[in-house]
């Protein structure tokens, strides 16, 4: 039981590696032993395999990065976006479109046994009321389909953030039936507030009782080390039977909104 999680000299992609919990997931994966392969807009300073700069508004971009990562990959680790204060068709290319082709590229570079787990967020939790405007979006084929039907649809496309993180989890159930059937299991995590550089930009967004709600009932943010761990153990030899999954890292939120002991109006500042 001393490799639990089973990645000693598997080969693993982490795409956002330059801060936040995407640093704190190679920094994980290095200490289990993995080949760790970073991917970001800005240089990781980790001690990683290898470094690629990668553009994911840019599938060009996206193309070269996993062209030099080449070889096999075991594990997809999908950590990289962009918060609402952004241009919302930018925020979509990242945390979407993007991420989306990278995980298409990066498939014929995983086999039997391989993972892919995306971040996705409690601020996507509305997808459930969306299926079929999300199922439409998701049936745009190719990165630019998907972007012409967002300029197309700016009322789809709202603020960027949330409908992009509906996406990912929609997205994540979509193809976890088909990849299930190459080997390949694809889930993804929905965290609550967490303390990332990024959480400045929420902050200047967010009204501050709306913050504090989704903090509860555990009334505090994760670290990124807290949302690195289920991450790692979702793409893990551990998890060879969690396909498809949506994982709550929050504290105890959802189950408290689930339940009626969190108030919805709360994270509308009512």
């Amino acid at each position: 039981m001393t490799d639990f999680l089973g990645y000693k000299n598997k080969r693993v992609v982490v795409s956002g590696c330059f801060s936040g919990m995407g640093e704190a997931t190679a920094k994980l994966l290095l200490a289990q032993g993995a080949e760790v392969h970073g991917l970001d807009y800005k240089e990781c300073k980790l001690p990683l395999a290898s470094f690629t700069n990668v553009d994911l508004r840019d599938p060009a971009s996206i193309d070269a990065a996993v062209q030099k990562v080449g070889g096999k990959v075991d594990a997809l680790f999908n950590c990289a976006g962009l918060p609402q204060t952004f241009p919302a068709l930018d925020v979509m290319k990242v945390n979407f479109a993007g991420t989306r082709h990278l995980t298409e590229k990066m498939l014929p570079l995983m086999g039997e046994g391989s993972a892919i787990a995306s971040i996705s967020s409690n601020g996507g939790l509305g997808w459930s009321r969306r299926v079929p405007d999300l199922m439409k979006a998701l049936g745009q084929q190719g990165f630019e389909a998907f972007m012409t039907y967002c300029e197309g649809n700016p009322e789809f496309v709202r603020e960027g953030y949330s409908t992009s993180k509906e996406l990912i989890i929609v997205w994540t159930m979509l193809l976890s039936q088909s990849l299930i059937k190459k080997g390949i299991r694809i889930n993804c995590t929905l965290p609550g507030p967490t303390q990332t550089p990024m959480m400045a930009h929420f902050e200047s967004a967010t009204k501050a009782s709306v913050l504090e709600a989704a903090a509860q009932p555990i009334n505090r943010r994760s670290t990124p080390d807290e949302q690195a761990g289920p991450l790692a153990f979702l793409n893990s030899s551990a998890a060879s039977y969690v396909n498809g999954v949506c994982f709550y890292v929050d504290g105890g939120f959802m189950g408290g909104l689930a339940t009626g002991q969190i108030d919805m109006r709360s994270l509308m500042g009512g």
